[in-house]
């Protein structure tokens, strides 16, 4: 009889920096079974539960895995509740209510020929310990006798849309023309009516029947010259929008230009209040130069390093706040906000940023753009070169890290000025230049890609430096 742990092994599916991700065809029922054994196990000598939840994105493949999962957690003996196509924080936020575990079916912002898993205990996100418990569990995978179609549960999406609408009794965007690009977002109904709630008129916009693979870090050209139009034709105040599960924002003010995920981040967490800051390495600097916080704390790209800065600070330091450059929001903490309480939600979440940036704006009669001018004034841009091997990437970030000639080649290349003032590899290889000027670049951890940050004076050169940088990378990966 094969165990778990052999099982995730021969299946080639590997944790990323939020959770297991593969190819659609690598996540058989056994390997959703081996998956869904190893986490409960993991689970079941430090806490008390008798019920799972599971919620899926709008992936083609996200039925069929929910399907395998529900019919192993009852196999275990365990109650599985099915909250169909719901956002990942969502279902984390119902789970985190009620002290369950749950896994979300999702790839995130990934091709729809990939998938994943996303793994939360009954008091939140997984740890990277966690997953080394995982993929070392040696219990045994027996087959269950059968997996039944699955009935629709909403008490979690009811629960995720009173999260947000509960403490704005008086509709604060009354009058505000809000767009939302739904595309295939798995919480493009649910979004509608939070802000319908609050007073918005909402206009649905880019609805898709096909799997759309947003990527808030790297928006297309594409979805750039979306948003431009219908700002400029429908007369928006905003444009909402989130990645494949809802995790990760993706707003554009009022003249149609999208907010870096950074900066987004660090306007809500002014706004919340929040006295410690847990942060990556690639997210603007303008969070330090904007003295909002009583303490940043640094961390390596993702939310669980994200999670455990949290459970490392000081009590008096409350609330906690974090967001990656994605800008997905992790509440630490309750935080009082809006006539109410936000309850801690830490795990990545595209909701409550753009409720605090809409609230601040328009319950100001300022538009969203006079916001954002308020902050320091520090431009990033990233992007990525699709299908290049980890263990290239890997190999370029060694050889930069160990030479001096390697890292004089690519100043020269992107025509930066100054010396090199100081570097990182907390998270990839990051320099920082006298000019000030960053570049940063590192491997994807859910997918074959080599990503790049850069920083600068201007959106301009920051796009210039991040260009010129995945060229000369590129050309060294082939030479």
């Amino acid at each position: 009889m094969t165990n778990a742990s052999q099982l995730i092994k021969q299946s080639g599916i590997e944790f990323g920096t939020s959770g297991a991700r593969g190819l659609v065809e690598q996540f058989t029922p056994q390997a959703c079974y081996a998956f869904t054994v190893a986490f409960i196990k993991a689970l079941e000598g430090e806490f008390s539960f008798q019920r799972v939840a599971i919620a899926i994105d709008n992936r083609p493949s996200s039925y069929a895995m929910a399907k395998s999962i529900s019919a192993m957690v009852k196999h275990l003996g365990f109650e599985a509740e099915f909250f169909g196509v719901l956002p990942t924080p969502a279902l984390a936020f119902y789970a985190l209510q009620n002290r369950m575990p749950c896994i979300m079916v999702t790839g995130s912002h990934i091709p729809f020929d990939r998938n994943g898993l996303k793994f939360y205990r009954p008091d939140g996100e997984i740890s990277k310990a966690d997953e080394a418990k995982i993929i070392s569990c040696n219990e045994s995978v027996t087959v269950p006798n059968s997996e039944d179609e699955l009935d629709i549960l909403h008490s979690a999406t009811n629960l995720y849309i009173e999260r947000y609408t509960q403490h704005f009794p008086n509709k604060p965007f009354s009058g505000k023309r809000l767009g939302i690009y739904e595309h295939s977002s798995a919480g493009r109904d649910i979004y509608k009516k939070i802000f319908e709630s609050l007073g918005a008129e909402v206009i649905s916009l880019g609805r898709s029947d096909q799997f759309v693979p947003i990527d808030t870090e790297a928006v297309s050209d594409e979805d750039k010259s979306k948003a431009l139009n219908w700002s400029k034709e429908l007369n928006l105040d905003a444009i909402f929008s989130t990645d494949g599960d809802g995790d990760r924002p993706l707003i554009a003010e009022e003249f149609g230009n999208w907010l870096r995920g950074d900066i987004l981040g660090l306007a809500t967490a002014k706004y919340l209040k929040a006295k410690l800051l847990a942060t990556p390495v690639s997210c603007n600097t303008a969070i330090e130069l904007s003295d909002a916080f009583e303490k940043v704390v640094r961390t390596k790209i993702g939310s669980p390093y994200v999670i455990e800065a949290f459970g490392e600070q000081d009590e008096n330091l409350k609330p906690y706040a974090g967001f990656e450059a994605n800008g997905g929001f992790l509440l630490g903490t309750d935080c009082n906000y809006g006539g109410g309480v936000f309850h801690a939600l830490p795990t990545r979440d595209a909701v409550l940023p753009a409720l605090v940036l809409f609230n601040e704006a328009w319950s100001n009669q300022s538009g969203i753009s006079e916001l954002i001018a308020e902050l320091p004034r520090r431009f990033t841009a990233s992007d990525r070169i699709k299908e290049f091997p980890r263990e290239i990437s890997l190999s370029l970030i060694d050889k930069f890290a160990n030479s001096e000639d390697m890292r004089g080649k690519l100043q020269e290349e992107l025509s930066i000025e100054g010396t090199l003032e100081s570097s990182s590899e907390i998270d990839g290889y990051r320099m920082v230049f006298t000019s000030n000027e960053i570049v940063h670049f590192r491997p994807s951890g859910n997918a074959p890609e080599l990503r790049c940050y850069a920083e600068a004076d201007t959106q301009e050169r920051a796009e210039n430096l991040v260009e010129l940088a995945l060229k000369t990378l590129k050309a060294l990966s082939i030479a």
